[in-house]
């Protein structure tokens, strides 16, 4: 299912992706396989419920590929463009993206690193200076070959990360030990070229991120800046985006191409049944030193090559987040990144007049934004209070303020929760501070629930014949490992799991165009270790276990 093709023809770029082709279609994997009742309520949902699209027409346990395109859409927070695997990033899903940069740039300025910007460009002998390095980017690079009418003598490629575009600068500026740590990080695009199965913030052409590229006298120094990153991009998803997320280290398979080392943040989406690399942190090692000369006289007058590190994350975490949290009405917004987290809604009627109602509400508002809550009152005349309620729960607003007649005879307004529908009523004064700890119960409650949920996935095995059953209930699997430098045992399990699982469903083959396979991968090696009891084996290869490894079906 692409949900990156053009909106149908005669429709604007705002509408749904097409629901249906006249081609015939390969069996549904990844995220529509989840759909078993899908078929069923085929007719029901290809039917529009009337003509303004209020409401989203999939259900999340019907058909989670639809419904992710319904709710995206319909919150305004994305657009289709008529390019495929490219997107219109509407104001509502920008802000997202900008309250992250805020609190992402306050924190990284405190570990010194500073803002740069680097160009779009990169050329060719630039790209192909570090050979694994490009060989791991080479099938998504784009390139510029025209200028006008003419040729260009060599062709340019427009940056899929920016390694080798930042390094040969910091071989100029860096001489001497004491031009050491040197900590950049900039905010910009990447294109990728995928070609399979481009889906909204998770898998475009385009993407928006931050990367952040430091060099060190010698690899502890560097490890700290990659730990730090880490540490930052697990507070993203669990402090910001009330996402649970798994710390730990790749496996050489899985690692950064021509890095040392590879850490990751793992996320899981519940309405697929998939993981997804949330965030990574990359010490490079001094690969990229040697290549590009990074070289510094240390203190005793010798030559050294620094360690270097990279580390990224990008708008692929707001796709995470509505899956994670999103609900048949639409996005559920977690206050702590919500772009408003309180709606004023006024219940204008004849025992309410507009002119009683403004003073009132505009009173709230201003409590409201004098305690640092991000708020607006709703005065719009040419829409009915209920039309309102839906709009701002669709765009997933965590808290709606409701003022009839009796809430003003009364001095208290009803809040309404989006998250679990709770309803309290509650006394305008001191509104804003009562509603400020509302919204840190809302953004712990939706931590706890989205961590009960991913922690009922993910289990231990230490046999094979568990292994594709469990896959199959849409778990995360722990098993033991025989390292992580064993790439041919992991390419064993995943097409042994592959082929075990397609034999289960009575499939012969999946799509090769399908970005989400039904075999298991390794996602990371975790930090946090279960105890390895003296003689486990190794699920696959049976030689003796040395850690425990996270697989499951991921995007």
């Amino acid at each position: 299912l692409d949900l990156g093709d053009p909106p149908p023809a005669g429709k604007g770029p705002a509408n749904r992706p097409p629901q249906s082709k006249s081609k015939k279609q390969p069996p549904p994997q990844g995220a529509a396989a989840a759909a078993p009742n899908a078929t069923k309520n085929k007719d029901k949902k290809t039917a529009k419920k009337g003509d303004t699209l209020l409401a989203l027409q999939w259900k999340k346990d019907e058909n989670f590929a639809m419904w992710y395109s319904d709710v995206i859409v319909l919150s305004e927070m994305i657009s289709y463009y008529d390019i495929s695997g490219c997107y219109i990033l509407r104001p509502w899903s920008y802000k997202i993206w900008e309250l992250m940069q805020v609190w992402f740039n306050a924190k990284i300025q405190a570990l010194d690193v500073e803002n740069a910007y680097f160009p779009l460009f990169v050329s060719q002998d630039r790209l192909e200076k570090e050979k694994d390095h490009v060989e791991g980017f080479a099938p998504e690079v784009a390139w510029v070959t025209r200028s006008g009418d003419g040729e260009l003598a060599k062709p340019i490629a427009v940056r899929p990360t920016s390694e080798t575009i930042m390094y040969p600068a910091f071989s100029d500026w860096i001489k001497s030990h004491r031009d050491l740590p040197l900590k950049l990080n900039q905010w910009s695009n990447v294109v990728r070229w995928e070609f399979k199965d481009p889906t909204p913030f998770l898998r475009s052409r385009e993407f928006l991120w931050q990367e952040g590229h430091t060099a060190h006298v010698d690899y502890e120094d560097s490890q700290v800046m990659v730990m730090q990153a880490l540490d930052l991009y697990r507070d993203v998803y669990q402090e910001l985006l009330a996402v649970p997320v798994i710390p730990g280290y790749k496996t050489e398979k899985e690692k950064f191409a021509g890095g040392h080392q590879t850490t990751t943040v793992e996320a899981y989406i519940p309405g697929s049944g998939r993981a997804i690399q949330g965030a990574t942190s990359h010490n490079l090692g001094q690969n990229f030193g040697k290549m590009f000369d990074i070289t510094f006289q240390d203190e005793k007058g010798n030559s050294q090559t620094a360690w270097q590190t990279s580390w990224g994350l990008t708008t692929r975490t707001i796709g995470v987040m509505v899956m994670v949290h999103g609900d048949d009405t639409g996005l559920v917004l977690p206050p702590a990144i919500a772009p408003l987290q309180a709606v004023i809604v006024p219940i204008i009627s004849k025992k309410l007049k507009v002119e009683d109602a403004t003073p009132y509400c505009e009173s709230i508002l201003k409590d409201l934004v004098g305690a640092g809550i991000r708020a607006k009152l709703d005065d719009r005349v040419i829409y009915n209070p209920g039309w309102k309620y839906n709009h701002w729960e669709q765009k997933g607003v965590p808290v709606r303020i409701e003022v009839g007649p009796r809430d003003i005879e009364n001095k208290q307004a009803r809040v309404v929760v989006r998250y679990n529908g709770e309803k309290v009523d509650m006394m305008v004064d001191n509104l804003g501070q009562a509603l400020q700890t509302k919204l840190d119960e809302i953004q712990n409650a939706m931590f706890a629930k989205a961590k009960e949920t991913r922690d009922s996935h993910l289990v231990q095995v230490t046999e094979w014949k568990d292994f594709v059953p469990n896959l199959e209930l849409n778990n995360l699997v722990l098993t033991p490992w025989c390292g992580g430098e064993h790439q041919d045992w992991e390419d064993w399990v995943k097409n042994k799991s592959r082929e075990e699982s397609l034999a289960s469903r009575g499939e012969e083959g999946e799509d090769e165009r399908c970005a989400t396979s039904v075999a298991a991968k390794t996602l990371c090696i975790p930090f946090d270790q279960p105890e390895l009891p003296e003689g486990t084996k190794c699920i696959a290869s049976g030689l003796p276990a040395t850690c425990w490894v996270l697989w499951g079906r991921s995007y």
